[in-house]
């Protein structure tokens, strides 16, 4: 058994509506769990009958206080006196799942694709699964989760103040600088991804890459440490045949996957077959339309150089869309990928920082949004039919200056290229 909690013994404070809040609120109903109250600073009239008459006064009354991932505890000097009772959803679906099966996923890049992986491989090989977490569906959302293989993409705002997380398989895939401005520090924002592995058992496994090893060593953590198959997988690699699969830091994933299909006892040829027919996710280097030796690609979900270096590695002839609200402390390095771009185009309200990241390393042009950037493109590229050429959006940056997120920016990338070829190509 992993904990003792007998959830409606306790009482509780839902600290913002988001989609997570509202899935723990629907959760507390489902669960007859009464004992709650709910605050966000914004949304006032949401679920008025539960809300916090007197938020000082719950906060101090409380057991616990349910925090949306969107909160930052270093900003939020209110909260930040009670750190002891702050937990994530993630946590109340280990508390109120007492025999679990699951495997979490986290790491700076490649969490959405490297959980998308392992439920292909999972499904193929007749495992029964289900899918939640930061990936789109809330994990108190999902359904079927008794025997079955849970698999969890934890951010590090949930794994923050994460208390009860206790994964069999636990994945840490990189780290780089990111969420920094959330955080705090480099060093709290790894101590958040750790969490993963700190109340895992001696019969519970963690995948690291080896550079973490000492680390690991150093916190004492109980679990077996697996790293990424190197020498084997390096021997099978030719033979996946995918594009969707690659760019370098999908060969981490897949090795990570790899590493996994081993402990699991799925044969090399099943591996094989699961990554070859794998068609990867929308907006993460997403090939979405090929016309006259031009490749598009929405990899809007690129919000971190590493994550858009990654993208260009693996092309040549590129065209390259970037901009946007830049990451803290991230560095623009070209050194190695200038050779494979034409050409890039800065969108956005913060163009004098990637100007100066860039400038004189390759060739640009400031073309402010995805509309003329896409004009210029075409215009730039239509007298080289010849010539295999890719399209990327991949900004290195938020979406937040010009869209309401990342998948508002790379639906529209996507629209605009399906009508600019119809009318030029």
């Amino acid at each position: 058994m992993r904990h003792t909690l007998e959830l409606k013994d306790l009482s509780f404070l839902v600290y913002g509506l988001g989609s997570s809040g509202i899935s723990v609120i629907n959760f507390f109903k489902k669960n007859t769990i009464k004992k709650f109250k709910v605050w966000d600073d914004k949304k006032k009239n949401l679920f008025k009958n539960y809300r916090s008459k007197n938020l000082n006064k719950t906060l101090k009354e409380v057991d616990y206080i349910i925090l949306s991932p969107g909160v930052s505890l270093f900003k939020n000097k209110k909260l930040q006196k009670f750190k002891s009772k702050i937990i994530s959803d993630i946590d109340l679906f280990y508390l109120s799942n007492k025999k679990l099966k699951s495997i979490v996923v986290t790491g700076t890049n490649g969490k959405s694709t490297t959980c998308k992986l392992l439920v292909h491989l999972l499904k193929k090989n007749k495992f029964k699964f289900a899918l939640g977490g930061n990936i789109g569906t809330p994990i108190l959302n999902i359904k079927n989760s008794k025997n079955c293989y849970v698999v969890i993409e934890a951010s590090s705002f949930q794994l923050a103040h994460s208390k009860f997380i206790c994964p069999d398989y636990a994945f840490f895939l990189n780290l780089t600088n990111d969420h920094l401005d959330w955080h705090g520090s480099k060093q709290d924002y790894l101590r958040s991804k750790l969490k993963i592995f700190q109340l895992q058992k001696p019969n519970q496994y963690a995948f690291i890459n080896k550079k973490f090893e000492t680390i690991f060593k150093k916190k004492k953590f109980l679990s077996k440490l697996i790293f990424p198959e190197n020498s084997n997988f390096r021997k099978i690699k030719s033979k996946i045949k995918n594009e969707y699969l690659s760019s370098s830091i999908n060969n981490e994933n897949m090795k990570f996957v790899y590493s996994f299909s081993k402990l699991m006892n799925i044969s090399e040829k099943s591996f094989l077959k699961t990554m070859i027919t794998f068609r990867g996710l929308p907006h993460r280097f997403e090939i979405f339309l090929k016309k006259n030796n031009i490749t598009f690609i929405n990899d809007s979900k690129a919000t971190s150089f590493r994550a858009t270096q990654s993208a260009l590695s693996g092309l040549k002839n590129i065209y390259w869309i970037l901009g946007g609200q830049p990451k803290k402390k991230d560095k623009i390095i070209l050194s190695k990928l200038k050779k494979n771009i034409i050409k890039c185009y800065l969108i956005g309200k913060n163009i004098n920082f990637f100007k100066n990241q860039i400038n004189g390393k390759v060739e640009f042009a400031i073309t402010k949004n995805l509309d003329n950037s896409l004009r210029k493109i075409l215009k730039d590229s239509i007298m080289k039919k010849k010539l295999e050429r890719s399209i990327i959006l991949s900004p290195a940056a938020a979406s937040f200056d010009q869209f309401s997120n990342f998948e508002k920016r790379g639906e529209e990338f996507k629209r605009l290229c399906k009508a600019y070829v119809r009318k030029f190509i």
